[in-house]
Formats: C-alpha cells, sequence, structure tokens
C-alpha cells in the first residue's frame, strides 16, 4: 500500500491494483481522489484484460495458451481505441512484453486513458498496477515512469526475502 499511496499522492488519479482471474482480472485495490472522474470498477470486481492497462499487462504475459483464447474470440469495441483487430491486439501485446508497460485511451462516454505495469516475483507477472486519468490530463511523461518505478518497487519489496518472517 505504501507505494500505490505514493504514485496516488504524485498523480492525484485512480490507482489500481489487480491480478488476473482465468479470463478477466481481479481488482485488488483502488485508490481514487474525491475529484477524480466516475469510477467504473469496485475492489473486487472484475475487470477485461482487453478493455483496461492492467487487464493488457496481464493478458501480456499470460500463458500463450490464454492469449490465443483472447485472440481467437476478438471482437472489435472490446479493447481500448485504435485496437481493431486481433491483429492489433496482438501488436498490443508485444509491444507491453517489450516496453514493460500498456497504454490505451477510451474516448468515451468519459474520455480516459491508462498506464499500466506489472509487478512480478520469481514465478514472473503476478499483477499490474495502473494510473488512471481523464484523456485531458493524461501526461505519459509523468505517469509511465510513475507507474513502472511504482511496480518495479512493488517486485522489490514482495521478492525481498529479509521482510518476510
Amino acid at each position: 500500500m505504501p507505494y500505490l499511496e505514493d504514485l496516488f499522492h504524485v498523480t492525484h488519479q485512480h490507482i489500481l491494483l489487480a491480478v488476473r482471474d482465468g479470463d478477466a482480472a481481479t481488482l485488488v485495490e483502488r485508490l481514487s481522489a474525491h475529484d477524480a472522474s466516475p469510477a467504473h470498477y469496485r475492489v473486487g470486481g472484475r475487470m477485461p484484460l482487453t478493455g483496461t492497462g492492467v487487464g493488457l499487462v496481464l493478458l501480456a504475459h499470460a500463458p500463450a495458451d490464454v492469449q490465443e483464447h483472447f485472440l481467437e474470440r476478438f471482437e472489435e469495441g472490446q479493447s481500448y481505441d485504435g485496437v481493431r483487430t486481433a491483429e492489433s491486439l496482438r501488436r498490443v501485446l508485444a509491444e507491453v512484453r517489450r516496453g514493460g508497460y500498456a497504454i490505451g485511451s477510451k474516448a468515451g462516454p468519459e474520455p480516459h486513458t491508462t498506464a499500466a505495469a506489472p509487478i512480478r516475483n520469481a514465478d514472473g507477472v503476478v499483477a499490474a498496477v495502473s494510473v488512471v486519468a481523464p484523456s485531458a490530463d493524461f501526461d505519459a511523461a509523468i505517469y509511465v515512469p510513475a507507474v513502472r518505478a511504482t511496480a518495479r518497487a512493488v517486485s522489490r519489496a514482495m521478492n525481498d526475502t529479509r521482510r518476510i518472517g
């Protein structure tokens, strides 16, 4: 939580922490400013893997058979703007793996943009963290490095065996 709170204080936007749960992501934690845009997901709720930043990160690092399941059934409108085909989703997932983060935007009903990054343990990606902001306020130069730094800090803390026990 301290790392998520730090990210929240830097951005003053929605901060999401999610894990993959089968064909969806489960929202584990959410921090939101009082004046943040309306939140569409609640803690404990399920979120689509192809329609959220945390979901894209989790899907990009899911086993190949899980990815193929989504690619075979992909329909336009299931993901962020600009991802119109299964092939474009495949490219986005490869970019997420290569770059270490996802960015996605939706035009409506309330335009918003997200940046998300993977949280890793010794076995691989176990969660994802994101910042979600109104598109007009989204500053990738601030949000992408901040969300990536938060994901790395959480990953290090989880993997630091000196802190356990």
